[in-house]
């Protein structure tokens, strides 16, 4: 990893140095995540959160014995907060997408 990481750093001597000296590494392909999937994820875990916490809310509104009150109101605030994060990530996102945008060319 180390190996990679620093011949990343250096293109300049990965081009004059070759694949043959990096041995087993160089079949191995290093698989960055992309960031469309990240975000997806991100998405489907809050909403996720979401449904796991109105599901509760329901569960303890009917009654049902094996729901009380502090693991719904820990359940909602997790899903609270995650939409919050998701948010103001969403608004960074935007933020920079503008400034981007309004950069002279």
């Amino acid at each position: 990893m180390r190996d990679l990481r620093s011949q990343i750093q250096t293109p300049s001597a990965n081009a004059s140095s070759g694949i043959q000296e990096l041995g087993p590494q160089a079949t191995q392909q290093v698989e960055r995540p992309d960031f469309t999937d990240m975000l997806k994820t991100a998405v489907d875990n809050v909403n996720s959160l979401q449904k796991e916490a109105s599901s509760l809310a329901q569960a303890y509104e009917r009654g049902d014995e094996g729901v009380d009150l502090p693991q719904v109101m820990i359940g909602l605030e997790k899903s609270s907060v995650s939409f919050e994060a998701m948010t103001q990530v969403r608004n960074k996102l935007v933020d920079a997408y503008e400034k981007i945008m309004n950069m002279p060319i």
